[in-house]
């Protein structure tokens, strides 16, 4: 078999089934599904049920272990020469196998991954944190796309891998968040090629509010010092922008009051980018949808850098400042 694809869940039966419903949808019939309950009390049983007779699908029940976890369960039950894994909050469109098998056909790998769009159905605050999440004025760059500014490195939410070499690997490892760069630092560590399938993209829905999203990205602010940890040498100056930005926004509003509001005058600006762009990227949508966005997309944005920034310099203080350990230091609500 060619493709297993691994999709871990938790509580989440209606996305998973919008997921089979792109899979059937897709121009490929060599792949098998493996669908990891992780202890789910909301079990998406019955939505697998309903793709048994269009999809080569195992439904995988499980007790609690988290993502990473959860996605070594199926690796471990599955037959196929290459793994993809999804998030279960995600959609394919109906090339998506067709983008993967012409990157493997033209040069071929042992890891790779894919970038994540904004489908026009999502609610406008899923379109502006996935705008933040993906803009090149944000840290969009550093995760990947046509516009980046560091090394790509293949994120759990859509990402290929030989299960021949995961299971060199080990597969993923104990981190609850940040698992998937874990893994990526070990592919190139270990020698293995990886790179970027531009085109082989899916629809992302990430989180539905912006207080989710601010404890997803703490938390990955807080992974990123637990990767330099675990493989030091790997964090890079861009990796440290956010901090530096939220230690910014910090002064530059403490010190507005002494100075007549002036001093968030870069703030606005930046806003003001932040809001056209997004703006103009929405348009489609029509206008009054591509103000709301716009609006909300300052938001998410400001909710994106400082939410990772002040994960970082937490992490920073309390591990690398004070000595405590991965997990010491967070163990109430980094690996509850």
């Amino acid at each position: 078999m060619r493709f297993s694809v691994i999709v871990p869940v938790y509580n989440r039966p209606d996305e998973v089934e919008e997921l089979l419903a792109s899979l059937v949808a897709c121009r490929h019939d060599d792949f098998e599904v493996l669908v990891v309950e992780d202890g789910s009390t909301n079990p998406c049983k019955d939505a697998v049920e309903a793709y048994r007779d269009r999809l080569d699908i195992k439904y995988l029940p499980k007790e609690n272990t988290g993502p990473g976890q959860s996605r070594n369960y199926g690796a471990a039950r599955a037959s196929g020469d290459y793994l993809l894994i999804l998030d279960s909050d995600v959609t394919v469109p109906q090339d998506w196998f067709s983008a993967i098998e012409k990157e493997l056909s033209e040069a071929p790998c042992d890891a790779f991954g894919g970038p994540d769009r904004s489908h026009p159905s999502f609610s406008p605050v899923q379109k502006a944190i996935s705008y933040s999440m993906t803009s090149f004025f944000t840290t969009g760059g550093i995760r990947g796309g046509k516009k980046k500014l560091d090394k790509f490195f293949p994120r759990s939410f859509n990402m290929g891998i030989r299960k021949s070499v995961f299971d060199a690997l080990g597969g993923f490892g104990t981190m609850r968040f940040g698992e998937d760069i874990d893994l990526s630092i070990r592919i190139f560590e270990a020698g293995y090629s990886c790179r970027l399938f531009p085109e082989a993209w899916v629809w992302h829905k990430r989180r539905t509010d912006l207080r989710k999203f601010f404890r997803q990205v703490h938390n990955s602010g807080i992974a990123r010092i637990n990767l330099e940890k675990r493989h030091p040498g790997t964090l890079k100056a861009v990796h440290l922008l956010p901090a530096a930005f939220t230690l910014a926004v910090a002064v530059l509003v403490l010190a507005a009051p002494f100075c007549l509001g002036l001093s968030l005058i870069p703030l606005l600006l930046y806003a003001m980018l932040i809001f056209c762009d997004s703006g103009l990227r929405h348009l489609s949508s029509g206008p009054a949808q591509a103000i709301e966005v716009a609006a909300l997309s300052v938001a998410a944005s400001f909710v994106q850098l400082t939410g990772y920034g002040s994960g970082f310099l937490r992490a920073w203080w309390r591990q690398c400042v004070r000595g405590q350990g991965e997990f010491e230091a967070f163990s109430k609500n980094f690996y509850k």
